[in-house]
């Protein structure tokens, strides 16, 4: 049997895949700890500028963790919450290519990602309520982040079926292509994110994200601002500016 993930690295794009389509790439709890391990690599590779999170096959992105690991025994020591709460905490850009539905904890996966594009038809929902399970108090602050709370509760609370263009509205998703334009509408904004400076954009992202949680460190964003400020990049910038060329970016 096939592993569930896959990264592929090109330069300095990774791309993880979810590889099981004749399960809708659910999630097992025995592959979890392997999925980390992936993202581990990912933000130890200074090389790398961009992550992309997609998955084989045009139905189904992520169908979730998979609901017969409930209760099973031995679980992993590792959990979903774990998974996405590491990808949310990349330091380089992350966009989730969404090649179809999406449902429960395949939701919470892809709000770890900075970036989502969606294809037209796909639809996504939280069955939790419907099958007993309550989500898990990370996926539900992210939702309520992204979302804000009436969507979560449209979501967790009606188990609510929402569509690829209802997706766009809300703001779950920040593109809506048709699935034989995603790999090129991927790559275009995978490509762009490379081309920006990799110490600008790692401060802001990390900003952002302290912002998004009320949890700013003020002092941490000024000696990343500082850092910035002092960088070969700012300087390669400036004289990119002046001579009108694109600029050639090192990362320090």
């Amino acid at each position: 049997m096939n592993t569930l993930c896959d990264l592929q690295l090109d330069g300095p794009i990774a791309t993880l895949s979810l590889n099981r389509p004749e399960t809708h790439n659910r999630l097992p709890a025995a592959e979890l700890p392997h999925l980390l391990e992936l993202l581990d690599r990912v933000e130890a590779d200074a090389r790398l500028r961009v992550l992309v999170l997609t998955a084989a096959g045009n139905k189904t992105f992520c169908a979730g963790f998979d609901i017969s690991d409930i209760g099973s025994e031995p679980q992993s020591a590792v959990t979903l919450d774990d998974v996405v709460s590491r990808l949310a905490a990349l330091s380089i850009p992350t966009v989730c290519a969404l090649n179809g539905a999406v449902y429960g904890g395949g939701v919470d996966l892809s709000l770890g990602c900075d970036f989502r594009i969606g294809v037209e038809g796909m639809q996504l929902q939280i069955p939790a309520a419907r099958l007993g399970v309550h989500y898990y108090p990370n996926g539900m602050r992210r939702l309520i982040e992204l979302l804000g709370l009436g969507m979560a509760r449209r979501l967790l609370l009606l188990a609510q079926r929402l569509t690829a263009e209802e997706l766009l509205a809300c703001g779950y998703l920040d593109q809506l292509v048709p699935l034989a334009d995603l790999p090129l509408t991927t790559a275009q904004m995978a490509q762009r994110l490379t081309e920006h400076a990799p110490l600008a954009v790692r401060g802001m992202k990390s900003c952002l994200n302290q912002l998004a949680r009320g949890l700013f460190d003020e002092a941490r964003a000024r000696q990343g601002m500082e850092a910035a400020m002092n960088s070969q990049d700012l300087r390669e910038g400036a004289r990119a500016f002046q001579e009108k060329r694109s600029p050639r970016f090192k990362g320090r």
